[in-house]
């Protein structure tokens, strides 16, 4: 399991350590692992201060045995796991900080107060971002893991984190900051370079990935799953339905290749196992023979004093 983006994990320690819980129930024996990830600068001697019980929140790595918890100081734009490696995936609040940040927006410290190119240089950002987060965590997960994005965005009515009614919460930093640098107290250079490297993305930008590209950048075009020594390629339900390239239900083929490897069973590939066992019959022919004469025994079976001699 792991947590992206977990700052000092206070805010999550319940909801992990519940969950954890819940897995050792249902697997007593089976060793559990849980990842905290975060910027190299996070301060992640906090992190295990709270999951150890070094501080005044309720921990829970002391209730759960065959525990072990770590730490990685790599961005979640990146890839963190190897491949296929991550079973539960969870991130709040977190993905829409953007990897860089573009050119300043002159007229405002936020980009939902941005306007022509500076606006579409910061969706830029935001949907190359969103594309390599999804990729890399597709690339972690284990056949029939799971992903939780907890974001901010723009709902259908253009509302977001400090924009839903009343006061606007950037439209108020932007206010504040603006007087600062009328009244000198900073330059107006420096306010045109105080930017928060963020994008709220929309419904659609969200689900733009997952159901209207060909592909992930990166990643090959997806294809059926095919084994070409056995006819049946796909269970019939799906085969009948389903084309290379097509989007089913909603879910884009590169996502919907973990469905499939979830649902679809691999025949034994039993050719392949019988050319290794052909393979390696000098060398088992060599150990039997070896065996048979610290016996006492000769290739035939024949003790060697019966060999030519009366």
């Amino acid at each position: 399991m792991a947590y992206m983006g977990c700052a000092d994990g206070g805010t999550s320690i319940d909801m992990i350590g519940g969950a954890l819980r819940y897995v050792r129930e249902r697997a007593p024996s089976r060793p559990l692992t849980m990842t905290y990830t975060d910027l190299p600068r996070n301060d992640f001697s906090q992190v295990f201060q709270i999951v150890h019980d070094q501080t005044d929140i309720p921990a829970y790595a002391a209730d759960i045995d065959n525990l072990f918890v770590f730490a990685s100081g790599t961005s979640f734009h990146q890839r963190i796991f190897p491949v296929n490696s991550l079973n539960f995936g969870f991130s709040a609040t977190a993905s829409h900080y953007i990897s860089e940040r573009p050119d300043p927006i002159t007229s405002h410290v936020h980009m939902i107060g941005a306007e022509g190119a500076e606006l579409t240089a910061y969706a830029e950002q935001g949907r190359a971002d969103w594309e390599r987060i999804l990729s890399c965590r597709a690339a972690g997960l284990v056949s029939g893991g799971r992903l939780v994005l907890l974001n901010f965005c723009r709902d259908e009515e253009g509302r977001y984190l400090g924009g839903t009614e009343g006061v606007n919460m950037f439209h108020t930093f932007d206010r504040l900051w603006r007087e600062m640098a009328d009244d000198g107290t900073i330059t107006m250079a420096e306010y045109e370079a105080t930017v928060f490297p963020q994008y709220y993305r929309d419904v659609t930008e969200c689900s733009a990935p997952l159901v209207g590209q060909p592909r992930l950048p990166g990643r090959p075009a997806a294809r059926p799953y095919r084994n070409p020594r056995h006819r049946l390629s796909l269970p019939p339900r799906l085969r009948a339905a389903w084309r290379p390239g097509e989007v089913r239900q909603g879910i884009h083929p590169d996502f919907a290749v973990l469905e499939r490897k979830r649902v679809l069973r691999r025949p034994v590939e039993r050719p392949v196992a019988r050319r290794a066992r052909r393979n390696h019959r000098p060398l088992l022919r060599f150990l039997r023979n070896l065996r048979t004469r610290k016996a006492g025994r000769s290739r035939h079976g024949l003790r060697p004093h019966l060999h030519g001699h009366a």
